[in-house]
């Protein structure tokens, strides 16, 4: 009896590149849910100040009930805290370790790379504003507006910071990124019509804030979610052009080393 051996050829190669994309996105969003400075950023943040400034008369948000006009600027500042505060900072941080430069000579492109980030940062997203929606309703939140608009806005909130993050992540120094990242949170968390109504700083003022992306976004979804209005196309554009210049200005100039 004679028995035959089977002859198996091995054939490496990557893995496809749909799937690379998927395993390095589940990676970048576990890692950003599982560090306590992210979730302090991200999440403790925005829902301290949903709740604390809903309940308690610190800021005059004019008329209505405070939770109206506060949830549109919370889900902004979400979209703010993970974009670009977190992502710059995480980004930052793996390009001076050279977490990036090894990443760059693995199979996955550069692209597929800045594509599962951008899943991480969405996925990152979603659990915020399902979070951040739960207590704004438990809070007596009542919105308005067509969810498609609602949607189509934080997709280019998220665009226009996440290119600005990456930006700031590839060209600065990890402590520069630190350190200038948190200031330009806090600095539009004050000045960009989160808490504060905008109305509330001089005219000229007024101007230049409303340029910022993170104006754009939280003017945009209050005009929807409160005042129930059908398409902000002001803040809409604003959104787009910070978008197209973050993106663009990333993809140029941006540092793997």
């Amino acid at each position: 009896m004679t028995t035959s051996t089977g002859t198996y050829t091995p054939k490496p190669g990557a893995a496809p590149l749909g799937r690379m994309i998927a395993a390095q996105a589940a990676l970048e969003a576990k890692m950003l849910l599982r560090n306590g400075e992210q979730l302090l950023l991200t999440v403790i943040i925005p829902t301290l100040l949903l709740v604390l400034f809903s309940t308690v008369d610190i800021v005059d948000t004019g008329a209505g009930e405070a939770v109206d006009f506060l949830a549109p600027g919370i889900l902004a500042l979400a979209v703010l805290s993970t974009a670009f505060t977190g992502q710059a900072i995480a980004t930052g941080f793996e390009r001076r370790y050279g977490v990036l430069k090894r990443l760059a000579a693995s199979p996955l492109p550069r692209w597929g790379l800045m594509t599962a980030k951008t899943v991480a940062v969405l996925v990152t997203e979603v659990l915020q504003i399902v979070l951040l929606t739960v207590i704004a309703f438990a809070l007596g939140w009542s919105p308005q507006g067509n969810p498609f608009t609602v949607l189509l806005l934080l997709i280019l909130g998220t665009a226009a910071f996440s290119g600005l993050g990456l930006l700031m992540a590839g060209t600065l120094k990890a402590e520069a990124t630190l350190a200038a990242a948190n200031l330009v949170f806090l600095l539009l968390l004050v000045g960009g019509g989160v808490i504060v109504p905008p109305d509330k700083f001089p005219d000229a003022a007024q101007t230049v804030l409303g340029l910022l992306p993170i104006s754009a976004l939280s003017d945009g979804l209050r005009d929807v979610l409160q005042h129930g209005a059908s398409m902000p196309w002001g803040d809409l554009g604003v959104l787009a052009v910070w978008g197209v210049v973050g993106i663009a200005a990333a993809g140029k100039f941006f540092r793997w080393e």
